[in-house]
């Protein structure tokens, strides 16, 4: 195995012990090796961080611009390239991977151009003769905890502004995906930034995650990941009185009505579910159907499972790729078990298969017959596992969409606009869909959700300026 590839630390890329990189659809596989940072890596890399900070937060803003543009470019340029090597180590579908480093790609270009759509406020006080501006300013180092599903697009949506705004950051990536994440931060370091101004820091989350945690030096975190670890962030940044921005997952509810159209509600259910092997925040793993069409919605939809193709991520003819590795196939296989003990009727999938290599892979599983009060009703599965609760009507479909700590994503199909009208005001989540999957919201826009899913500001498009920026009013009497 060669040397593994070296954190980005100050500037200067910095060896260290490696670790190999695993590929979920070949377990005979290994994608290289990566450094695992230490503690003492974590703390050299915030430092880095905060005594970059100055010169770039009062860079030009062109420069920024032309740093994050070039960036883009090369992303966009290598979508291929970079789409392999992602659904090698994560396991979605090649086309997937790729359609991931699109985006990542078109973000980075999104906010090269914000870098130049400069805005502030000049107004007059209330006071004669004293003016007002407001303007907004970086908010400093900002530590970047990211997660597995989208290795690239995750990360790019959080560097990518923080860079803009003139922030300084340090990145740690999940460690079953560093893959992307190296290859994303090489691109950015081959741009132009100077040093200091991104660090790599590869590596445990007990250790280098906890080591930026516990920083006072880290001025605002932003993470992606379970509910539990971001409660406990969330109570190790108050102690700090640092920004928080938090993403912790949903257990997202799509309601089909009586009135839909079968074909529009299954192609929906079938890609928000099951596509990227389920492993989505935003996937919808609780299909509430009114009895009027349940029997023949549950035909479409066991028809179409069955006619996917579960197998090696780069394969041609392949519709859903591994689970992303031996700990959450564990997980997703124990929950199919605790849905039939609970009295869910498995309907189709749910088994783990054989392929011509060895891998990780488990056919989508459909339930049917459930009751919202089910463990695979409550829990966030992660994995190709979705839950169908029949209903009577639409007032009972409303109730238990809301009826979850979550609020991240819901979506309904139907073709009554007053059902649709009523939903996307009263659905209790930050992104409501209507005949199109939960799944799946452009970058240009704000994603977040409500209750227990998230945390702090919106993600992305313009909204990001609100975690990656602090307002300033300064007076001034000539």
């Amino acid at each position: 195995m060669s040397d593994p590839k070296p954190n980005l630390i100050g500037g200067a890329w910095r060896p260290g012990e490696g670790a190999p990189n695993a590929c979920p659809s070949d377990l005979s596989l290994t994608l290289g090796a990566y450094a695992r940072g230490t503690r003492a890596d974590a703390l050299d890399a915030i430092a880095a961080a905060k005594a970059a900070f100055p010169a770039w937060s009062r860079s030009a803003p062109l420069t920024r611009h032309a740093i994050l543009r070039k960036a883009a470019d090369e992303i966009l340029a290598r979508r291929e390239e970079l789409g392999r090597l992602l659904s090698l180590e994560e396991g979605k579908t090649l086309p997937e991977g790729i359609g991931e480093v699109t985006r990542a790609g078109q973000i980075f270009d999104f906010f090269a151009g914000e870098c130049l759509r400069l805005s502030g406020e000049l107004l007059p006080s209330v006071r004669p003769g004293v003016g007002v501006e407001i303007t907004r300013e970086a908010v400093g180092v900002v530590g970047i905890i990211t997660p597995w599903n989208f290795p690239i697009a995750i990360p790019a949506w959080k560097i990518a502004p923080a860079l803009c705004h003139g922030n300084t950051v340090v990145f740690k990536p999940a460690d079953l995906v560093p893959g992307s994440a190296w290859a994303l931060v090489d691109i950015l370091h081959r741009a132009g930034l100077p040093e200091g101004v991104l660090n790599l820091v590869m590596g445990r989350g007990s250790v280098v995650g906890q080591a930026i945690v516990e920083s006072p030096d880290v001025t605002a975190l932003t993470f992606t990941g379970s509910r539990q670890t971001g409660e406990a962030l969330a109570q190790a940044s108050a102690r700090l009185m640092r920004k928080v921005q938090f993403e912790m997952g949903g257990k997202n509810p799509f309601v089909v009505l009586k009135d839909a159209d079968l074909d529009v509600a299954v192609e929906a259910v079938v890609n928000g579910s099951f596509f990227s092997t389920g492993q989505r925040c935003t996937a919808s793993s609780r299909i509430i159907v009114e009895q009027a069409v349940y029997a023949p919605f549950l035909a479409a939809v066991k028809a179409r499972l069955e006619a996917l193709t579960t197998g090696h991520a780069l394969e041609t003819g392949t519709d859903i790729g591994p689970v992303v590795d031996e700990s959450q196939l564990a997980q997703d296989l124990d929950y199919i078990a605790r849905g039939q003990g609970e009295g869910a009727r498995l309907v189709t999938g749910g088994e783990r298969v054989s392929r011509a290599t060895e891998g990780f892979f488990l056919t989508p599983a459909l339930f049917a017959d459930c009751t919202n009060q089910m463990t695979i009703a409550r829990d966030e599965i992660f994995g190709p596992v979705a839950a169908v609760i029949p209903v009577r009507d639409y007032d009972e479909a409303l109730s238990l969409a809301n009826d979850t700590p979550y609020g991240l994503s819901a979506g309904i199909a139907t073709t009554s606009l007053k059902h649709a009208s009523h939903f996307k005001r009263n659905a209790q989540a930050g992104m409501v869909m209507v005949n199109l999957p939960t799944a799946g919201v452009d970058f240009h826009v704000p994603f977040g959700g409500t209750k227990g899913s998230s945390h702090g500001p919106r993600e992305q498009g313009r909204y990001a300026a609100e975690f990656f920026t602090s307002i300033k009013t300064a007076y001034q009497q000539p």
